[in-house]
């Protein structure tokens, strides 16, 4: 949707490391003025330091997404400086695993604060913004980018408080995206579905207000959903990098759907669970194409 980047306004949350940070690195190079929102003041300030050194004009606000307060303030903020944006990237997210049952209630508020409501925060107070620069400029252009989780689309045991919170963010996503196709034809959405991409989520926990519980106050279930999703963030091949170019990729392509991993297998999950869906089968075992996984796992969570 968007072809010329040269002067537009990105905002951007999560912006202090990881898929945010990227693309804020993108945005600087094209030209961008960019609006830099994360939770962590320190992360914060060397990402304004260096997109201020590479030329951009920026904002850089430390605001929790959860919170409506410091999001309405932000986008008045925006407004105020550069007008309404051209790119909105929800981006921010956190982590949190164990069985379903066992998340607390201050688990699942942070969670879905941050993954979900931090989403909610962005599209409501954004896009009338930008549909009110669309209806006085025939020539303005925006592009909305909301990151999920392949696990969104997938039901990997053991990180159901996750899972829900970017399925969420999915449905969220599809449904502005036939929305804006209502009203105009000078917006367009993309989700991003990453798999697992070496970013800082896996030390989401270090933010989390009140601070992170003790080790001791974990169930065995999380110990072990928190040293499995390390492993396996930690050893991801596909950079989160390279993840923020398909964005923009995305963006000037008008594509909706963003995929860190492209592999048959990471797809074929996907078809798998739709397939089941339809034919009104049980879901299937996630691990089947790596079933000694799923046996360490089950060996594990029901030893004594």
């Amino acid at each position: 949707m968007i072809q010329d980047f040269q002067g537009k306004t990105a905002v951007l949350t999560g912006a202090g490391s990881g898929f945010g940070l990227e693309c804020a690195r993108i945005g600087a190079a094209r030209g961008m003025n960019l609006v830099l929102v994360d939770v962590q003041q320190d992360a914060l300030d060397q990402a304004e330091a260096e997109m201020k050194a590479a030329g951009a004009q920026v904002l850089a606000r430390k605001v929790d997404v959860a919170d409506a307060g410091q999001m309405e303030a932000l986008a008045a903020a925006v407004k105020e400086r550069f007008g309404a944006p051209h790119f909105v990237f929800n981006n921010a997210g956190v982590g949190a695993g164990g069985l379903v049952w066992e998340n607390t209630v201050a688990d699942w508020e942070w969670v879905l604060g941050v993954d979900l409501w931090g989403v909610i925060h962005g599209v409501r107070l954004f896009v009338p913004m930008m549909l009110e620069a669309a209806a006085k400029d025939p020539s303005y252009r925006g592009h909305v980018t909301n990151t999920a989780s392949m696990a969104g689309l997938l039901t990997p045991p053991n990180m159901g408080i996750y899972n829900a919170a970017k399925a969420a963010v999915v449905s969220l996503t599809e449904t502005m995206y036939q929305d804006l196709r209502l009203v105009t034809d000078q917006i367009g959405a993309s989700l991003l579905c990453p798999y697992f991409v070496p970013t800082g989520i896996t030390h989401s926990e270090r933010n989390r207000p009140g601070g992170a519980p003790a080790q001791s106050q974990l169930t065995k279930s999380q110990l072990i959903g928190q040293a499995m999703t390390e492993k396996a963030v930690t050893s991801g091949k596909i950079t989160a990098a390279e993840v923020a170019h398909k964005v923009f990729q995305a963006i000037s392509d008008d594509q909706f759907y963003v995929f860190s991993h492209e592999s048959p297998k990471a797809l074929g999950n996907i078809t798998s669970r739709m397939e089941n869906i339809v034919a009104m089968r049980n879901p299937a075992d996630p691990f089947l194409a790596q079933p000694e996984i799923g046996a360490r796992l089950r060996a594990q969570l029901r030893a004594g």
